[in-house]
């Protein structure tokens, strides 16, 4: 066999597993839309399941979504782009870089139900949090961290060094140089590492099931808004679970469809943010 036909031959290859891995993709897609979509309605999406009401619906596991990821994140994007500064800008190559970023590449590889363990024994039990929405979004925060914290420093890798010298060779400080510089240039990579963590959050339920609970119940006036963080919430992915284990397929695959149209969504977004501020 010649080299060209064996260049083919790779080639021809390359092209048969990327032609499948969009056909599973989208057999995926449409076998989970071809179920549910019969299912989500706008009773669906605004109500809570009662018997009372004789109504099914996840408008309280979505806002428990919500908050889960708006709280991981507040909590989460501040540690792990400083973290990811400290790293790249101010630390020393040396033992104590190689122990923490080796610690960080252990974290991103621990099973996510090993945090839901420690969540609830040291978030729940030892903090006395017990099942509420913030010992899942601080539980959440420990399995994002990593991820925000490697993008935000392969991000700092990519801003030309010729950047940080002219800025200090100008007189400004290390911290307007990374302020005003380096953090508006690798802007793009660290946007994609947080919605990446979004996407990750709104998909996780091992973790959640021993932290936050399965509780779905609107929050009641404003001051409900506030005290809703210290309640048990159910997010999307543990209503469908439950929802799985009561043999309720069709609500199931209603939520498994809202959740890929969010999944979808924030890729778009990424994407589209992403050359916006390439551009």
């Amino acid at each position: 066999m010649t080299r060209k036909m064996k260049d083919r031959l790779v080639l021809a290859l390359i092209y048969l597993a990327a032609f499948f891995s969009v056909i599973l993709l989208m057999v995926i897609i449409l076998y989970v839309f071809i179920k549910g979509v019969p299912s989500v309605s706008w009773e669906f999406l605004t109500t809570v399941t009662s018997a009372l009401k004789g109504t099914t619906g996840i408008a309280g596991n979505i806002v428990n979504t919500l908050y889960i990821v708006v709280l991981t994140l507040l909590i989460a994007t501040p540690i792990g782009i400083g973290s990811a500064i400290y790293l790249n800008e101010y630390a020393k190559p040396g033992r104590i870089v190689r122990l923490i970023e080796f610690t960080t590449e252990t974290l991103s590889g621990i099973p996510s139900i090993i945090f839901g363990l420690f969540g609830m024994v040291f978030f729940g039990t030892t903090l006395n949090l017990g099942y509420s929405i913030l010992t899942g979004a601080l539980t959440l925060t420990l399995m994002i961290l990593p991820l925000i914290t490697r993008n935000t420093q392969e991000a700092l890798k990519t801003v030309p060094d010729s950047y940080r010298s002219g800025a200090v060779g100008m007189g400004a400080t290390r911290w307007y140089m990374i302020r005003t510089i380096l953090l508006p240039s690798a802007m793009p990579g660290i946007l994609t590492g947080v919605i990446l963590a979004v996407g990750r959050i709104v998909g996780e339920s091992a973790a959640l099931l021993f932290t936050a609970g399965s509780g779905y119940l609107l929050p009641k006036g404003g001051a409900g808004l506030l005290h809703k963080i210290m309640e048990s919430g159910g997010t999307l992915t543990i209503q469908l679970y439950l929802s799985m284990s009561k043999a309720q397929y069709d609500v199931a695959f209603g939520i498994a469809t809202v959740l890929l149209c969010i999944v979808l969504g924030i890729n778009f977004l990424t994407k589209y943010l992403t050359k916006k501020l390439i551009h």
